[in-house]
């Protein structure tokens, strides 16, 4: 593994909005081979990774359930958003060489493997990456709240929590022109000034065991390794 990295196993969180890019609605293929790209330089260089896709650019659960909708039902719905974008990142990755498993919550044999948590570390440990799909597999819970569990089962170093801003702001930078980034920040700040970076089951995880947490801007080429590196291009909670 090269010595430039910082840490040698993440888990990276990224929205469905992400692969959606310009489009606003589905998976944008140049976004998700341009990210194969990124994913492809850093696992070749000996990093482990687990990545958790959220399913915004389908389907969102919380969406359904304002407008009526039974929010458990709901929440199904967007957890198989989820493997939808899991199963189009592990046919971008694999063509760029990279070995890849997808482990989903919810079993489905004909797609996925079961989530297991000792096999996906057995497959992190060869090098493999592993894209969590369904979540928790339990309405009621985000994407990023499954990031987090993921994130303490697997042991790793990191959470890397891809937006499309270059980190956390005091406040809405899209609303406030003079919103101040932060560099560093604690969890214990991130709940009391509400600054909603993961939903507070989340934080409240990634805080209690120690899992630091870099909130950095997914559009710029390059960022993954950048943050993996120890640049200060994000935010980095701890």
């Amino acid at each position: 593994m090269s010595n430039d990295y910082q840490y040698k196993r993440v888990l990276l969180k990224l929205s469905g909005e992400a692969l959606a890019g310009d489009m606003g609605y589905g998976i944008d293929p140049k976004v998700v081979d341009d990210l194969a790209e990124q994913i492809a330089e850093v696992v070749n260089d000996g990093v482990q990774l687990a990545i958790v896709v959220g399913g915004g650019n389908i389907f969102r659960g919380v969406a359904g359930a304002t407008k009526g909708m039974d929010r458990a039902q709901a929440d199904y719905m967007g957890m198989l958003a989820t493997v939808m974008n899991s199963l189009a990142l592990q046919d971008s990755f694999e063509r760029h060489g990279v070995f890849t498993r997808v482990q989903s919550a919810i079993t489905m044999q004909e797609v996925s493997e079961p989530y297991i948590r000792r096999k996906a570390v057995r497959h992190l440990e060869k090098g493999r990456v592993v894209i969590l799909a369904a979540g928790t597999g339990n309405p009621y819970f985000t994407t990023d709240t499954a990031a987090a569990q993921r994130a303490c089962e697997l042991g790793v170093d990191c959470l890397m929590k891809a937006t499309k801003v270059d980190g956390v702001y005091d406040s809405d930078p899209k609303a406030n022109p003079d919103a101040k980034r932060f560099d560093r920040i604690s969890y214990k700040e991130v709940i009391e000034r509400e600054l909603h970076v993961m939903d507070t089951t989340a934080t409240a995880l990634c805080m209690d065991n120690n899992i630091p947490m870099i909130v950095f801007d997914l559009t710029k080429r390059g960022n993954i390794s950048r943050a993996l590196k120890g640049e200060p291009i994000g935010t980095t909670i701890e």
